[in-house]
């Protein structure tokens, strides 16, 4: 006998979910192929990362002849965003599984004031989110998109000269601190090294440095060196390891007045690699767009959502008061001007607008990739 309605969710074939919760000591691994009542758990702990991975595939193969599953069936497994990154979904995904990473702040949770919390209890909410994202409800958790393994690896060449620049910086503060200590003001920008050989570091008295210090803060500039030289290395090298079309897109943004070599770079490393629908995806993507708290009475506007690449957003929010600087004969800088220009503004209200100036330049930047179209009101350089 035939139903007389089969719904849109009714599965047409057997999938067979498996979620895997991933610590350092052991996976938890959690089975669920709509069938049966209640999930099957595994755990996984050797000491290899290969090993594991291979302990995985057979505790896949037997739940699969355990519950009479053939071995081509469509096998989907999740696991959160975490330290891993992507090798275990390259690697599954050689091997022939669908392979998902989602987005561990999007599983929802109990919000008992006590509840409990382990690998097991962790692994069943996701392999339950995953069965219910498979029929079609996708706001049960956000699936995020996996990188090109040469995307992923320009990404790491903008975030190490990020560090190199932060290891500088933390070198001369230290040396700064250190002087300090006996009264010396001296700056110490440019090449310390040499300055500290030739004695212009003294104490306060005209007297020189103590032997311990003199030795530490030499230590300090041996390691500046090494800093700077791999900085110096890496810049000039950074637009030699790009492809082409990467460094076209860098150089179209290099056009605009207001962005910079380092700003493009790291924008399309960082973000633009991937592909946006519409305007809404790239504000989300940054974490730019507001977060209203409405229920009953209570209505809160609790800020941006601060999700996504954090690196990008703090860019964004310099980008933009340097947009504001060159560009003020812009639609957006205008904006910015009408929106501050009240007698009732305050520093809080301006840093709130330059908020929603750096979600409008993002998507304006986008815009200009994408279709070239230039932002309303913006100039470009003179070459």
């Amino acid at each position: 006998m035939q139903p007389t309605r089969k719904g849109h969710f009714t599965p047409a074939e057997d999938i067979l979910a498996v979620a895997l919760e991933l610590s350092s000591g052991a996976w938890k691994m959690a089975f669920q192929d709509g069938k049966h009542e209640t999930p099957a758990i595994r755990t996984v702990c050797s000491e290899i990362a290969c090993k594991r991975l291979i302990e995985v595939v057979q505790e896949i193969a037997k739940i699969k002849k355990k519950w009479g599953l053939s071995a081509d069936v469509r096998t989907v497994v999740l696991y959160e965003a975490g330290q891993d990154g992507f090798w275990i979904q390259r690697a599954l995904s050689k091997i022939g599984y669908e392979t998902l990473i989602c987005d561990p702040g999007s599983i929802p949770v109990e919000r008992h004031a006590r509840r409990a919390k382990t690998d097991r209890l962790d692994a069943i909410k996701l392999v339950l989110c995953l069965r219910a994202w498979l029929r079609g409800e996708h706001d049960r958790m956000h699936v995020i998109r996996i990188p090109k393994v040469e995307d992923e690896a320009q990404r790491q060449l903008s975030r190490d000269r990020g560090e190199l620049v932060k290891e500088r910086g933390q070198h001369r503060d230290r040396m700064r601190k250190l002087l300090r200590t006996v009264g010396c003001w001296e700056s110490v920008e440019g090449d310390v090294g040499k300055r500290l050989k030739q004695g212009e570091y003294r104490c306060q008295d005209g007297a020189k440095l103590p032997a311990e210090m003199y030795a530490r803060l030499e230590r300090e500039c041996e390691r500046l060196a090494l800093v700077e030289q791999q900085l110096a290395h890496l810049e000039e090298e950074l637009a030699q390891q790009l492809p082409e079309g990467t460094q076209q897109r860098i150089d179209s943004l290099q056009r605009l007045k207001a962005v910079g070599a380092v700003g493009a770079t790291r924008l399309v490393l960082e973000l633009f690699w991937r592909r946006f629908d519409n305007r809404r995806q790239v504000g989300a993507c940054v974490g730019l767009v507001p977060q209203p708290y409405d229920s009953g009475e209570s209505r809160i506007d609790q800020g941006i959502s601060k999700q996504g690449n954090r690196r990008v957003r703090s860019l964004l929010i310099e980008m933009a008061w340097f947009w504001l600087r060159y560009q003020p004969t812009s639609a957006i800088a205008k904006w910015y001007v009408q929106r501050t220009s009240g007698s009732g503004q305050n520093k809080r209200g301006k840093r709130s607008a330059i908020v929603a100036v750096a979600r409008r330049l993002v998507i304006a930047l986008w815009r200009y990739l994408e279709q070239g179209v230039i932002p309303e009101g913006a100039i470009l350089k003179i070459h």
